[in-house]
């Protein structure tokens, strides 16, 4: 009996100090959230390119300025490094993205972008957040805010970095060359957020292990022989052994790689010919590829190009006319993977400030993300970047019904996030989660 009621009071004692930390983060988040929610729409309605994100930097550097935070900028691009040290303990560095994508909004809202700039091609192109760097931003922000009001609750070394060109899978290797790792203190946990385009706004999800993909940009041309098209038989035509290069890639996931491992190999762009009647000399195919493991995707890179090879070589087309198959190093981005031992530790704290119901599991995809490139480097860092939900909650409802609408998706022109409980629940989230880790 004794024993039993040592230890009833031993629980209750130790979890009061953490209902005391939830009540803070509750009562803080609300106090804050009316500005971020301004916060938001400014920056929704300013999105800016990848590459060209000055004034969004430099934005969101006026925010946490204020609040204690010793800044670097111009940082691989226009990155920044917010650094604000609180005394021994940990490091723990919390990441946003900053830029947006060449989207012609189509929301009707009243605060929707109608930004227009010229890309990296010279084109002249809409601009629009279409993929919740926004509400990152705003809910970083937030963290920002709550963590710089509640010193008290936690010891160690905050870094936060605002990271650009994410949308190029190139702004994070762009910082570390740049020296993040290097001239600021290492990280010994990297947190990120990702919004989601199908959770309901308010609700946190997360997976362990692989969450996103490996992403590779692959650019093929096959030549053939140019000819008339009434005398093929004079020609070697790289129309039809495109064809067949397309139809036998797709057999690379289907029989090459193990069922149980995934992958994606798209063809999203041909290029050939001119006129009807007209063999071409040449068919230009730009592929996306997607993986998780090094292993998979070394075996899909590999494929592609003995299957090109030998459909050309099969079609006897002359050895000085072999394809060429480019892979875009500059663009690769690896998978992201999340590390399960930290994911576990944050179910817990998150059950306990949310709510069980709002914390929820997802599926792995094949998006991908450059954050998971701060997990590879040597030591690496145990990363975590976890969803949050962006959906109405009437809008939701109404996709689940026989025959609703379908739920616009990340990238859509009519992606429309709610901001007010997603960015609480980002704020909240994230607070909570250095929170645990930096805690006294």
């Amino acid at each position: 009996m004794i024993i039993r009621i040592l230890f009833t009071i031993i629980i209750l004692t130790a979890s009061i100090p953490a209902q005391d930390l939830n009540s803070r983060i509750h009562q803080l988040t609300a106090r804050e959230l009316p500005s971020l929610v301004e916060l938001y729409k400014h920056l929704h309605s300013h999105p800016e390119l990848s590459y060209q994100e000055k004034a969004t930097a430099a934005r969101l550097v006026s925010e946490l300025k204020p609040l204690g935070f010793d800044i670097t900028t111009g940082i691989g691009g226009h990155g920044f490094v917010a650094v604000m040290k609180n005394g021994g303990g940990p490091v723990v560095m919390v990441r946003t993205d900053l830029d947006g994508l060449p989207v012609l909004e189509k929301t009707g809202k009243p605060y929707a972008s109608d930004q227009r700039t010229t890309d990296d091609q010279g084109n002249d192109v809409a601009v629009m957040h279409a993929c919740g760097h926004d509400i990152h931003m705003s809910s970083f922000v937030g963290a920002a805010r709550l963590l710089s009001q509640m010193k008290d609750n936690w010891a160690g070394t905050l870094i936060m970095i605002g990271q650009p060109a994410e949308e190029r899978g190139t702004g994070a290797r762009h910082m570390l060359e740049a020296g993040l790792f290097e001239k600021w203190p290492r990280p010994d946990f990297a947190l990120g957020m990702h919004t989601d385009a199908a959770l309901e706004a308010g609700k946190i999800g997360y997976r362990a292990g692989f969450v996103l993909a490996n992403v590779d940009t692959v650019d093929i041309t096959i030549r053939g022989v140019s000819g008339h098209g009434a005398y093929p038989h004079k020609t070697r035509d790289p129309i039809v052994i495109a064809a067949q290069v397309i139809l036998g890639l797709q057999t690379i996931v289907s029989r090459e790689l193990r069922p149980i491992d995934a992958g994606v190999v798209t063809v999203g762009s041909i290029h050939a010919g001119t006129k009807h009647n007209i063999i071409p000399d040449e068919v230009k195919l730009q592929l996306t590829v997607r993986s998780y493991s090094d292993e998979s995707r070394k075996l899909i890179l590999d494929a592609i190009r003995r299957i090109t090879v030998g459909m050309a070589r099969a079609a006897g087309v002359p050895p000085d006319r072999e394809p060429t198959i480019t892979l875009a190093s500059e663009e690769y981005t690896p998978a992201t993977y999340n590390d399960p031992k930290l994911v576990e530790r944050m179910l817990p704290v998150w059950n306990r400030l949310l709510g069980e119901s709002q914390v929820v599991e997802r599926d792995p995809e094949m998006g991908g993300e450059d954050f998971g490139r701060f997990g590879r480097e040597k030591p690496p860092t145990p990363i975590f970047m976890f969803r949050v939900g962006t959906v109405a909650k009437e809008t939701m409802a109404a996709s689940m019904q026989p025959g609703g609408p379908p739920l616009p998706s990340l990238h859509s022109s009519i992606y429309a996030p709610d901001p007010k409980p997603a960015i609480e629940a980002g704020t909240k989230a994230m607070t909570a989660a250095v929170l645990e880790l930096m805690t006294k």
